[in-house]
């Protein structure tokens, strides 16, 4: 019987130093997965930072080296920035000089936040308009740019009149011209671009035309508060705007933009 119980306490204690031993190893597996997470975590803060600096270095050729930068669009918007501002939006922005551009809604919502409020906004529509304008050839695209921003402005002043102004109207008229700019750099990206231009839209750009002419009669003789001879006026002033879309259009570039713009955002 002494020499059983002898056996069962050899035997608990083989049992103890194994479990203490699992208990080790456990711990130190726990522990080298814990200082492995860290060193790659470091790394991995490391390679973003190193990327980051890579391309804030890429984009330094964007630099000013004036005291002062002053942005001014075809609809006089007017931005100053210091130099200093000037190259920390640079560093802080890369998404203006990517090799592929998205649009100024899709840019601003990803990369915007610290441009949040409405004057904010336009300031970003208005830079990202500025930086595209130098990936497009500001002098190279001019024609398209300015016919474009016309466009756009004449269909924004024809709603905003319709709704009878707001400031939402007023914001639009400063941040169309990043909606030009990107327009016309999928314009200049488009390998087919040469052929659209000498597509006949003239059956197509009359419907649209007279579509925009319906939208005025209908929504205007639906106002109550004013007299006819008032409605009448107010019809001819703002088939003004209509005229000159009319005029500016003149291929099919320009009316799928004028067609996309309207529908976007009104």
């Amino acid at each position: 019987m002494k020499k059983k119980s002898v056996i069962l306490l050899f035997l608990f204690i083989i049992s103890c130093e194994k479990n203490k031993i699992v208990n080790e190893t456990t711990e130190n597996k726990d522990s080298l997965t814990a200082n492995t997470n860290i060193f790659s975590k470091i790394a991995e803060d490391k390679q973003k930072k190193y990327e980051s600096q890579k391309i804030k270095n890429l984009n330094s050729k964007h630099y000013t080296t004036l005291d002062t930068v002053v942005i001014r669009n075809e609809n006089d918007f007017l931005l100053k920035l210091s130099r200093q501002d000037f190259n920390k939006i640079i560093d802080n922005h890369p998404e203006f000089f990517d090799e592929i551009i998205q649009s100024p809604d899709i840019t601003y919502r990803n990369f915007g936040s610290d441009f949040s409020s409405e004057a904010g906004q336009d300031q970003y529509y208005n830079l990202y308009a500025y930086f595209l304008a130098q990936k497009n050839g500001i002098e190279k695209n001019a024609r398209h740019r300015k016919k474009l921003i016309r466009i756009y402005s004449a269909i924004n002043s024809i709603f905003g009149y319709l709704a009878n102004g707001g400031t939402f109207f007023g914001h639009q008229q400063s941040r169309l011209v990043a909606d030009a700019e990107y327009a016309v750099y999928l314009h200049s990206e488009s390998d087919n671009s040469q052929s659209k231009d000498e597509y006949d839209v003239s059956k197509q750009k009359k419907l649209y035309i007279q579509s925009l002419r319906q939208r005025i009669d209908d929504e205007v003789k639906i106002d109550k508060e004013s007299t006819e001879q008032e409605k009448t006026e107010r019809i001819q002033e703002l088939n003004e705007f209509v005229n000159e879309a009319d005029l500016l259009i003149t291929n099919l570039f320009y009316l799928r933009c004028a067609q996309h713009f309207q529908y976007n955002y009104y």
